[in-house]
């Protein structure tokens, strides 16, 4: 088995890992385009343009299946991408957890870029899966960026303004980024009040691992030497090394264990 991932950058490395850990066996291809990120600020057309481009990339690779490890991609891109490339490669997308959020019933906060926060499309899953409670949505500009460079002061700062915005009652969080989940427990951190419980967070990473296995059929994997499978680091659609600030994170590291296929 092969899995493709895609992202502008290094949020893909949450599902990578998931999936990793799911499937040791599988090969993964990780393809992204760090040059042009962050893509939220960017047009929906300039977004399904250099989505189409760092997934061919990867399909080029011959994967059984491409997660689209992005929020921003999943929002614009999703149908070009299923035109382009279903039925022969399934394409499965990333959608922000607020169904099982929102499922407790207590108040919600809901983390996202700049360009996500309060648009269409989210707006349009807080009324579908959400409606019931309430919900902040709350603004982090510079964390995905932050996070992409492993800017440690700015991780800090952006992290510190985001928690500052969100609610002190909330104890559920949605991380509304792939980019969010490589540093979840800062952020939980942040959001730690005296008394109250932690806060739980919502990512995509384990959910889209799972839907992707799902829609391969769930194939057992093979008997042989429990050796993981390779790993191939396309960045700009040329293959790479995983760059420096993703070995700052588990998720990178967990990945990094394994020789690179280039």
């Amino acid at each position: 088995m092969k899995i493709a991932l895609m992202d502008s950058g290094i949020g893909l490395l949450a599902a990578a890992a998931a999936m990793r850990r799911l499937r040791p066996d599988a090969g993964l291809v990780l393809s992204s385009d760090p040059g042009s990120m962050p893509w939220g600020p960017r047009t929906p057309d300039d977004v399904v343009e250099r989505a189409l481009t760092v997934a061919r990339a990867a399909a080029a690779h011959r994967p059984d299946a491409l997660i689209v490890a992005c929020n921003t991609a999943s929002v614009h891109a999703l149908p070009a991408l299923r035109a382009a490339l279903e039925p022969g490669l399934p394409v499965i997308g990333t959608v922000p957890a607020i169904k099982p959020a929102a499922a407790g019933g207590r108040p919600i906060a809901i983390w996202a870029t700049p360009a996500t926060t309060g648009s269409p499309y989210q707006r349009d899953l807080i009324r579908t899966f959400a409606a019931s409670v309430d919900v902040t949505e709350v603004p982090c500009p510079g964390l995905a960026d932050a996070v992409e460079h492993g800017d440690e002061a700015g991780i800090d700062a952006a992290v510190a303004a985001a928690a500052l915005r969100t609610p002190s009652e909330v104890r559920t969080v949605v991380l509304g980024c792939t980019h969010y989940e490589l540093v979840g427990e800062r952020i939980r951190a942040a959001l730690r009040q005296p008394g109250l419980a932690d806060v739980t967070l919502h990512g995509s990473a384990e959910a889209v691992a799972a839907q992707t296995l799902r829609r391969l059929g769930d194939i057992p994997a093979p008997a042989g030497t429990g050796m993981p499978g390779d790993l191939t680091v396309l960045l700009g659609g040329h293959p790479s090394a995983l760059p420096d600030p993703a070995l700052t994170y588990a998720e990178g590291r967990l990945l990094a264990a394994v020789t690179q296929a280039h």
